[in-house]
């Protein structure tokens, strides 16, 4: 079966860096997109950032407060995206989910695929 399994979660302080892995199993997701979402306590999940696939290569996608802060990549030959989160802030506490998803990257939560998510904690 399908599952996405994130990692990489934890404790830091603010200004500090933190990066998060999500390993992909039971289907090949090369050409699908990725994306990495999030949810801080009381609030609705969010986007944080995706990434597409195509034979020209890729592009990357931002929610505009992590812009700048954060960078999604992916190892296809992994089946494995990342989330490299510098700058951190105390507002970018939240659990940290990734998600997989057919068709054009998009900033809703329309993703076919799910993991179970990490907690990020950014002290001040």
């Amino acid at each position: 079966q399908v599952q996405l399994v994130e990692s990489g979660g934890g404790v830091v302080q603010a200004g500090g860096s933190l990066s998060l892995s999500c390993a992909a199993s039971g289907r090949t997701f090369s050409s699908y997109v990725r994306g990495w979402f999030r949810q801080a306590p009381g609030k609705e999940r969010e986007f944080v950032a995706a990434i597409n696939w195509s034979w020209t290569g890729s592009s990357t996608y931002y929610a505009d407060s992590v812009k700048g802060r954060f960078t999604i990549s992916r190892d296809n030959s992994k089946n494995t995206v990342y989330l490299q989160m510098n700058n951190l802030k105390p507002e970018d506490t939240a659990v940290y989910y990734c998600a997989a998803k057919r068709g054009v990257a998009s900033r809703s939560d329309d993703y076919d695929f799910w993991g179970q998510g990490t907690q990020v904690t950014v002290s001040s």
